[in-house]
């Protein structure tokens, strides 16, 4: 008896059993991914097509997709380091026969019964059960009912029962699992054909389900929890393999085993006349969605993963090839139980799609089947992008493992964050005649990533295994521009290669569409002309390229590591006529006074004082073109370097002369003149050394540069007498020093100063000259060998390189930074990372340091690279840009000018500022360090380390 109470109804199995209907009627032993075999009567149906069905000799061999209308299969996975290989395909479901399935289902899967609405007396009033009721021959005439239907079935045998449970536990012959072999022939007779085929197609829904969850638990036995004691890779890269190639598959095998429980417990409870199953399906579906939509959208990552690994790593080859030996595994490959997720919810669709045909008009199954399959086919459909976006992220996994650089350059382009994409690759020629190349064409593999553009010459090396020689400097797709696209096409000859002595010394000709592109800084020496096939792949190249631009400048903008804030516009520029004007802003520095914080401005025609926030300036001091400025706030000094003179004023009487508190000949009288008076000035730099605020300049004379440190000193009341110097306010720090021929620029560091000459970086300390060493770096004499080509590479760059100063990057090493490039020292300043080096994408002619970044400024760009890596985060694009104030201290605000548009742009009127329509301006503005979205370092902050002492630099 059932659990309901009433009896099962039962079908008995005749002894003589073996008596089989014709194959054409009962051969539908097929698994979960096949499509029911009709009976006779149906031959007009579309599953009777070649286009539908295989072999019945055809073996099964993993995932593949048919082409239903050439009657073929194709390979449906893509080689993880073959960028040759085609793309992932979704999994189509395939029809074809195959032997079923016989392991043992574990008795955990009993579930209970939910009625569904077929369960209900007025469900069987359909034409099914008033021909069971006219089949006189069968079933004694009586009044047709669920509980008259399930008498006269039981009362002919229980033997179907063993039957039933045999099935569900897997223990039948393949060849005794289906619905015709549990049941009577007097029974199929008495159902009709298209019953009987629709009972066929429900025992087909409890089959596939049960051979899907048993191979799912096979392959996590058998493989997965097999590998933690296989020793096939290390415990900690294991993890992430783990993770990475089989995903959630546990969150979907406890879907289906619901499932099949739930299925289970109503075969047991209607057998063999089934009512419907269409609910137990419906809610798992609506459960399983998620689990299936994260599987799917991974698979080909997952796949990839597995291809890799089972091309590098021979122990985990064997211990695949011994996992395919497992009688239930029954000798295929992990990636066909790999994909029998993402192939399942296709097949599935299959057989609820031919059972909502066979389904009567007035049966309940008509509420449910419509949905099920709308909501199959939306979200296989859903599934498409992200299955698209993983091919993507596969192929780029294989490009980034091909990529072979130049030695000794650092090139870091991010290619393994999470977000990066491939967004086009293909073919493409260049033109470069020579002497020994008679034709000029040679063919390259050009990558568009989100972020570069790669031009590589592919190479086959041995054993198959392509790579990809990055054959010029990767270009940033923010400095990425597009030339022409309309040229007409060129002929391009080429030699036949069939084989055969006349043909190949013929030519052939097929036309090649031009197209350039270029580095927005180095508009000529980065020009590339690049030749596609075809009119429609330079179309595509074109579209790719300027979405990949216009979504990368938004990136940019809307995640910027410094973010520029303008202080003042329109005030400052030049004289258009006979109008006055500032002239052009050459130096600045911001200063607070009485709570309030000004900005000095030095243009060509003095320098101008106001308040933060305000156009409000006042010419305070005539000078032409100060050079640079620095306010000692905690000295009260603003420092000028003007006409190869230094000067000092004091910062609270400017103030109070701008806002008209105080006099202008106040402001003279606190006027004093540092350095300059014997030999011209050439530039000076402001900062801390052993904890004293310092001002260092340089004194050109006719064969060296003679460097003088001076130290700011405090008064609280009075005037000071003068210091050993003569300056009032500043004394003697350490000894004068020389350096020889030219110096361009000083970095002071904890306890020395980096002084940038035509030798390169000369590291001194100003307090012990007479016993410590003059260290120039990089020191290449401390290098032990010379017969590293990238050694000899350095020293003639950094030989013939303009050096513009150094920024510490951690602990223990320092980046030399020069105008074209940089170089990563050791504390005793010897090259490090085996002597490589980073490449700007602009020529730099001065630069700042700030937390993990380094700022290099030219006249059109500001580069910001990550100081630890060199790693390109961020370009800032103007017109004439200029650093004007950087410290100290190192972390105070980054001043920048600029050339605006005109003046009529900038205002939205005809003059400002007393400049006439037409003229140029300056714009002044704050580079702000958005600290929100810093990424995290691994190494030490430099912002951590702004107080730390740089003792350990050992000279």
């Amino acid at each position: 008896m059932s659990q309901g109470g009433r009896p099962h109804p039962h079908v008995a199995i005749p002894q003589s059993g073996n008596q089989q209907l014709p194959p054409a009627v009962w051969s539908s032993n097929v698994q979960d991914y096949d499509f029911p075999t009709p009976v006779v009567g149906t031959a007009a149906q579309p599953w009777h097509s070649p286009d539908y069905a295989l072999s019945p000799t055809q073996a099964y061999s993993g995932p593949q997709r048919t082409n239903s209308s050439l009657g073929r299969t194709a390979s449906f996975s893509a080689s993880y380091h073959d960028p040759d290989a085609s793309l992932f395909q979704f999994p189509e479901p395939q029809i074809h026969r195959s032997v079923s399935a016989s392991s043992s289902r574990p008795s955990s899967l009993q579930g209970s019964h939910r009625y569904a609405k077929s369960d209900v007396g007025p469900a069987l009033h359909s034409p099914m059960e008033r021909r069971l009721s006219e089949d006189s021959a069968v079933f004694t005439p009586t009044q047709f009912t669920e509980d008259g239907l399930s008498k006269e079935l039981s009362s002919m045998t229980l033997q179907s029962e063993e039957g039933l449970r045999r099935f569900q536990a897997g223990e039948l012959s393949p060849a005794d699992e289906e619905w015709h072999r549990l049941v009577p022939e007097t029974a199929k007779e008495a159902l009709g054909p298209k019953e009987v085929q629709r009972q066929s197609v429900l025992f087909e829904v409890f089959k596939s389900e049960r051979e899907y969850v048993s191979d799912l638990e096979a392959f996590r036995e058998v493989f997965i929890d097999s590998l933690p004691t296989a020793g096939v890779m290390p415990p900690e890269q294991l993890q992430d393999y783990v993770k990475e190639t089989f995903w959630n598959l546990d969150e979907i095998i406890s879907h289906h085993q619901s499932m099949l429980g739930a299925l289970f417990a109503r075969q047991r409870d209607q057998h063999p006349l089934i009512q419907s199953v269409t609910d137990v399906i419906l809610e798992t579906v609506l459960n399983f969605r998620p689990a299936y939509d994260s599987y799917i959208k991974h698979y080909p990552i997952a796949e990839a993963r597995h291809r890799t690994e089972l091309k590098k790593n021979s122990r985990y080859q064997k211990f695949a090839q011994r996992c395919m030996q497992d009688p239930r595994i029954k000798k295929r490959d992990l990636v066909t139980f790999i994909s029998r997720p993402v192939t399942r919810l296709p097949r599935l669709m299959l057989v609820l799609e031919h059972l909502h045909k066979l389904t009567e008009a007035e049966h309940p199954d008509l509420d449910n089947l419509p949905l099920i399959e709308s909501i199959l086919s939306d979200f296989i459909k859903s599934t498409q992008p992200g299955i698209a976006s993983s091919e993507s992220k596969v192929k780029l996994v294989s490009l980034v493992d091909s990529l072979q650089f130049r030695k000794g350059e650092i090139i870091d382009m991010d290619l393994f964050d999470e977000s990066r994409q491939l967004v086009h690759m293909g073919p493409l020629a260049r033109r470069q005649r020579s002497e020994v190349d008679w034709h000029g064409w040679h063919d390259y593999v050009v990558a568009l990533l989100d972020n570069y553009l790669l031009i590589t010459r592919p190479e086959t090396r041995p054993g198959g295994v392509v790579k990809h020689s990055v054959v010029s400097l990767p270009i940033p797709v923010e400095l990425l521009r597009l030339g022409r696209f309309d040229e007409p096409s060129e002929t391009r000859k080429e030699r036949a290669d069939d084989g055969r002595l006349l043909e190949s010394l013929r030519s052939q000709s097929k036309p090649m569409y031009p197209f350039t592109v270029y580095h927005a800084a180095a508009k000529s020496s980065r020009r590339y002309t690049l030749y596609a096939n075809s009119e429609s792949s330079r179309k595509k190249w074109h579209d790719s390229l300027h979405e990949a631009i216009g979504l990368r400048v938004a990136r940019q903008e809307a995640n910027q590591w410094f973010a520029p804030k303008t202080l003042d516009t329109g005030f400052f520029g030049t004289a258009a006529g006979a109008h006055a004007a500032t002239g052009r802003i050459t130096a600045a520095t911001p200063f607070v006074s009485a709570g309030k914080k000004f900005l000095a401005i030095g243009c060509s025609t003095g320098i101008y004082v106001g308040i933060r926030g305000h156009s409000d300036f006042k010419k305070l001091i005539k000078c032409a073109s100060p050079t640079s400025m620095a306010a000692l706030q905690d000295y009260n000094k603003l420092i000028v370097h003007v006409n190869s003179l230094l000067y000092s004023y004091s910062l609270d009487i400017l103030a109070r002369v701008s806002q008209g508190q105080s006099t202008p000949q106040a402001l003279e009288a606190s006027l004093e003149t540092i350095a300059g008076q014997d030999n011209p000035v050439i530039f000076f730099r402001a900062g801390e050394l052993l904890k004293r605020m310092i001002v260092v300049y340089a004194c050109k004379s006719f064969r060296q540069t003679t460097v003088q440190a001076l130290e700011a000193v405090k008064h609280p009341t009075g005037h000071p007498p003068r210091g050993s110097s003569g300056s009032m306010a500043f004394r003697n720090f350490g000894t004068p020093f020389y350096v020889p021929r030219q110096a361009y620029d000083m970095t002071p560091m904890t306890r020395t100063i980096a002084i940038s000459t035509e030798r390169g970086l000369v590291v001194i300390d100003p307090t012990n000259l007479s016993t410590s060493a003059t260290l120039v770096i990089p020191d290449f004499n401390a290098v032990s060998t010379s017969h590293d080509e990238r050694f000899a590479t350095l020293k003639t760059r950094c030989e013939a390189a303009k050096p513009l100063g150094i920024a510490r990057s951690d602990h223990d090493e320092s980046l030399v930074i020069y105008e074209e490039f940089g170089c990563y020292v050791s504390r005793h300043g010897v090259p490090t990372r085996q002597f490589s080096f980073i490449r700007w994408e602009t020529k730099a002619s001065s630069f700042a340091h700030r937390s993990d970044n380094i700022l290099l400024f030219n006249s059109e760009f500001v580069e910001i690279r990550n100081v630890q890596t060199g790693r390109l985060v961020q370009v800032i694009e103007g017109r004439d840009i200029r650093l004007l104030h950087s410290g100290p201290p190192a972390i105070g605000p980054l001043l920048i000018a600029m050339r605006a548009k005109s003046v009529k742009d900038d205002s939205g009127s005809g003059s400002a500022g007393g400049l006439s329509n037409g003229a140029v301006s300056d714009r002044i503005m704050e580079l702000v360090e958005t600290a929100e979205i810093r990424t995290p370092s691994a190494l030490t902050p430099a912002s951590s380390m702004d107080g730390m002492m740089w003792d350990e630099w050992d000279m």
